[in-house]
């Protein structure tokens, strides 16, 4: 089979993934893992270039964002993660053009995890590179979640033949995923007996996250995430997803 899903792990003592919509005095971070941030890893994995000039994408993102991905949180609580804010002092020049000291707060994500989904094409040579770094952990640049004090360790690589999934009944998604229509809408309706008790779910996680930049405002474009326990009904419709050959789990990629 040419086309494979492979998995991994990604784990960090922290993480910061930026919300570029911020002010001061406190930064921001978005709590899950996005595509763009995910490309950056991968990119740094393979070795391909970052951000070097405004106004021009990095050589990394051209490279690889038609990769469809998809991501999972992994020890989290009720689909967040645990939150502090480190201040930071920079006293150099150039960090203020004021003088003084700078100081800024940032939001920083907690030992963040997350299980990350690739479809990858064996036939494509850069698919091939993206297979042989993961399965050997190997990194030709040190990734980091976020900002490079945080850097980050994978694990667990996983490959996975698979099936799209269409639902013919109730059916829960492993992966977070762009919704259309509010969850509270598809979610099924909780049961109960004495032998087995409730069969409902016990969370609904939501957040705005990037998926691309704009070709030419350069700034992030948004959709609207979901990630939930709750099985949702056969007729609600999520497109671009996946089941797992092999634990039938399903996930979206997008």
């Amino acid at each position: 089979m040419d086309s494979r899903i492979i998995s991994f792990d990604i784990k960090a003592d922290f993480g910061f993934l930026k919300k570029p919509d911020t002010n001061e005095p406190v930064y921001l971070t978005f709590n899950m893992l996005h595509k763009p941030a995910l490309l950056g890893i991968l990119g740094a994995i393979l070795g391909l270039e970052g951000f070097q000039e405004n106004e021009k994408l990095p050589l990394y993102y051209e490279t690889l964002k038609n990769l469809k991905v998809g991501v999972k949180p992994l020890r989290h609580e009720k689909g967040n993660f645990q939150k502090t804010v480190i201040r930071y002092s920079n006293s150099v020049g150039y960090a203020n053009l004021d003088g003084g000291t700078l100081i800024v707060d940032e939001q920083t994500l907690i030992a963040p995890s997350y299980r990350c989904y690739i479809l990858l094409n064996y036939k494509d040579e850069v698919h091939e590179k993206i297979r042989d770094h993961l399965i050997d952990q190997e990194a030709a640049f040190l990734p980091y979640l976020g900002k490079n004090d945080f850097s980050l360790w994978w694990e667990d690589t996983k490959e996975w033949d698979f099936d799209p999934f269409q639902s013919n009944a109730a059916f829960k998604i492993e992966s977070i995923f762009i919704k259309k229509k509010p969850v509270k809408e598809g979610k099924t309706v909780p049961t109960f007996n004495l032998m087995t008790g409730g069969e409902g779910g016990s969370f609904m996680y939501f957040e705005n996250l990037p998926v691309t930049y704009h070709q030419e405002l350069y700034q992030y474009e948004y959709k609207p995430f979901a990630y939930t326990d709750w099985k949702l009904k056969e007729n609600y419709k999520v497109n671009d997803l996946y089941k797992l050959k092999g634990n039938d789990k399903i996930v979206q990629l997008f």
